[in-house]
């Protein structure tokens, strides 16, 4: 996969290139897969300026182009799924079949988006609770929030990214994307595939920068909501300098199992196992705590 030239990343509607760059590594042999460039400072200004530029134009697309935007995003993936495929396997170090679970997942993911983006509700009230309202009826509307910021684990490179893009765009908000420093590449492949739709390129920018330059945008007024996934202590810690955004942490689980008198040692015993130490226990799913009844323990032991 290695190229002599770093992968540009998307701001603006457009790649672009920049003098700094890290290398992307293949957990399982050490080797450079790719040179992906990095923000500088100067780019986190042109963010802000396509923010405002876009955020007009994705809120005032009709729910329809919303909507085939989005299914044909699902359909572009499906299309490369084995290109998909390899580069997540490859930059984020997992199986090949769960790489391909995990892309199958996303185009899932992009499908519902599409679906849900025709089911934004408003609502009729009745206003004529007191004498002189016989008349009066209210509506409520929902409209878009605004610029989101959003910034992804390394651990599902495609459909955590999804999680964040998809329900951003359903709505006609534009998002601005950090990916994980060690799996950019599956989520460039990503922004390939929207610039083939017929929303505003603009309303998607990736964006591979230090964590000093992402705390940046954490801060800055142009962004109305934060959606982070990642460790505890990070994201309290982006929750903290968020202010008055909305923000949105998905920070992990404690995963409990629970194994009673009744139940199927070998089977559980197995599942455990496998919840474990599947994908070396790097999803937020995998088992944490195991409770197995008292009569049962030394056996399951």
């Amino acid at each position: 996969m290695t190229t002599d030239s770093p992968k540009p990343f998307l701001l603006g509607g457009k790649w672009i290139t920049s003098s700094t760059y890290e290398p992307i590594l293949d957990p399982y042999s050490g080797t450079i897969l790719a040179r992906v460039c990095q923000a500088d400072p100067h780019h986190i200004q042109e963010t802000i300026e396509s923010i405002h530029r876009v955020t007009p134009q994705i809120a005032a697309t009709p729910t329809h182009v919303r909507a085939t935007a989005l299914a044909k995003i699902a359909q572009g993936i499906q299309a490369r799924r084995e290109e998909f495929s390899r580069t997540l396997s490859q930059e984020a170090g997992k199986p090949i079949t769960d790489a391909r679970r995990e892309i199958d997942r996303g185009i899932h993911t992009f499908h519902i988006a599409s679906e849900e983006a025709k089911r934004i509700p408003g609502e009729v009230l009745a206003m004529d609770l007191s004498p002189g309202t016989e008349s009066y009826s209210g509506m409520v509307k929902r409209f878009p929030i605004g610029p989101v910021l959003g910034i992804t684990p390394f651990n599902f490179p495609l459909n955590l990214v999804a999680h964040k893009v998809a329900p951003c765009l359903a709505a006609g908000n534009p998002i601005v994307l950090k990916p994980a420093p060690q799996t950019p590449l599956t989520a460039l492949l990503l922004g390939e595939v929207f610039l083939t739709t017929d929303l505003p390129p603009e309303a998607l920018t990736i964006l591979p920068c230090s964590n000093a330059l992402a705390e940046q945008l954490v801060v800055h007024d142009v962004f109305q909501a934060l959606s982070f996934t990642g460790s505890v202590s990070v994201g309290w810690m982006l929750k903290a300098k968020a202010r008055r955004k909305r923000v949105l942490l998905e920070l992990g689980g404690n995963a409990g199992v629970i194994v009673e008198p009744d139940a199927d040692l070998n089977l559980a015993a197995t599942r455990c196992v496998a919840g474990g130490f599947g994908y070396s226990g790097q999803t937020c799913i995998s088992v944490q705590r195991v409770f197995v009844h008292e009569s049962r323990y030394q056996t399951f032991l």
